[in-house]
C-alpha cells in the first residue's frame, strides 16, 4: 500500500475511530435520551404537530444514516486487522495449515468443505477423550 493512500483516508479514519468511541460511550447512550425526553416534553407544548414529529423522525433518520457509514468503516478496519492477526498466528506456527490464511476470500461451498474438515477434526478428538487419549496433538487434515 502507497504512503499516499494512506494519508488520503487518514482524516475520514481519525473520525471514525473518535466517533464511533464516541457514540458508543454510556453519555452519548444518556445525552439520547435526555434529548428523546426534551422532544417528548415539548409535544404537549407544540400540540403534538406533525412539525414536532417530523423533528425527531428526521434528525434522527440523519444520525443513523451517517453513523451506519462511520460504523461500517470501522468495523472493516477492526476486521481487516483481526484477520491479519489470525493470519500472523497461523503463518508464524509450525504445523499450521497456510491454506486457511485466506479463508474469507473463499466461496460458500468451499468454506463449507474446511468446515467439515475441522468438524471431522473435533469429533475424533472428542471420540479420543472418552477413550482416555489425549487430544492436543497437530492432526493432519484428511484431503478434500
Amino acid at each position: 500500500m502507497k504512503a499516499t493512500t494512506i494519508g488520503k483516508n487518514d482524516l475520514f479514519t481519525r473520525l471514525a475511530k473518535h466517533t464511533a468511541r464516541a457514540a458508543g460511550h454510556p453519555l452519548a447512550f444518556i445525552l439520547a435520551v435526555v434529548l428523546i425526553l426534551v422532544w417528548a416534553l415539548l409535544g404537549p407544548r407544540f400540540g403534538y404537530s406533525d412539525t414536532w414529529q417530523l423533528v425527531v423522525n428526521t434528525a434522527t433518520t440523519v444520525i443513523t444514516f451517517l453513523m451506519v457509514f462511520l460504523i461500517q468503516n470501522t468495523q472493516d478496519r477492526d476486521t481487516q486487522a483481526i484477520h491479519l492477526k489470525l493470519d500472523e498466528l497461523i503463518r508464524s506456527h509450525e504445523g499450521a495449515h497456510n491454506a486457511i490464511l485466506d479463508l474469507e476470500e473463499l466461496s460458500t461451498s468451499e468454506l463449507a468443505a474446511f468446515r467439515i474438515r475441522y468438524l471431522d477434526l473435533a469429533a475424533q478428538a472428542r471420540e479420543d477423550l472418552r477413550a482416555g487419549k489425549q487430544d492436543t496433538d497437530t492432526p493432519r487434515l484428511a484431503p478434500e
